[in-house]
């Protein structure tokens, strides 16, 4: 594979569910039979953000693929979406492909790409849901955290729509902080959804934002995100802009990686 050696482990407890790691990271975990059954809590969270957008199909781009749990989701939640994922790892899409029935996913086509050509390749207002969830060992694929990459992003966007981010840093959120003011560049609003001890940076973690042109409904995923089997907190307005403090925006002239994770975490070995 590209970013290391691929494993696919077969879940003990569900017959056809399947853990994916890549380079000794868990990149996805697969239910086969049942879609909807998100093991990793940064993919619920997900989940929820789409389960919050306006009714009906979706044409959705997700950066990043691996096992393509969240296009499977939305497949299965909102049949009828058609959805691309660029992915710019072949070997691995090929074995996800041939493994983990990939074919069978209804509208979903692969793009082995760059996901940042991919983006600048689609028309203006084409899209009603950008996620983006590309990781190198563990690290968030560099260009992805940059106005100018954001800036394009919301240029494919509809005027409803709604771009989601899964990242990851630890403690004092340096990262985060930054990708936060980035994403203030470009949309009005944004929220993040994150475990309280990575928020308060106590541990390493991952950490979800959404943000788009349009209020979200941050009532309704806060009522969600503490009832969930991964509690959550969803962070908004005067206390976001209080968690963002003076950090500034990335710029392509900069390109700042996301951190690389301690190695008891994530896998790593």
């Amino acid at each position: 594979m590209r970013f290391g050696t691929a494993e696919l482990l077969r879940d003990a407890d569900r017959p056809n569910a399947w853990m994916l790691s890549v380079g000794g990271v868990a990149q996805s975990y697969v239910d086969l039979d049942d879609p909807t059954n998100l093991e990793f809590d940064y993919v619920r969270r997900l989940g929820d953000l789409v389960d919050f957008l306006p009714p009906g199909p979706l044409d959705a781009l997700h950066v990043g693929g691996a096992g393509c749990s969240l296009p499977r989701y939305v497949a299965a939640t909102r049949p009828g979406s058609r959805q691309l994922v660029f992915d710019a790892d072949e070997p691995l899409i090929n074995l996800v492909r041939e493994q983990l029935e990939l074919r069978s996913v209804p509208k979903l086509r692969v793009r082995i790409e760059d996901g940042r050509a991919g983006v600048r390749s689609r028309h203006d207002a084409s899209a009603d849901l950008i996620v983006i969830d590309a990781f190198e060992r563990a690290t968030l694929a560099g260009g992805l955290a940059t106005v100018e990459f954001v800036t394009d992003v919301a240029r494919v966007l509809r005027p409803g729509a709604a771009m989601l981010a899964n990242i990851s840093d630890g403690p004092g959120l340096p990262f985060a902080r930054r990708f936060l003011a980035t994403l203030a560049e470009v949309f009005p609003h944004v929220v993040l959804l994150a475990e309280p001890g990575v928020l308060r940076g106590r541990r390493f973690g991952n950490l979800v934002l959404a943000a788009s042109r349009l209020e979200l409904p941050t009532a309704e995923l806060t009522r969600r995100a503490a009832s969930s089997p991964y509690p959550a907190r969803v962070v908004h307005g005067a206390e976001l802009r209080q968690l963002q403090g003076k950090a500034a925006p990335v710029f392509d002239a900069e390109s700042l990686p996301s951190p690389t994770p301690p190695e008891d975490v994530l896998g790593l070995f």
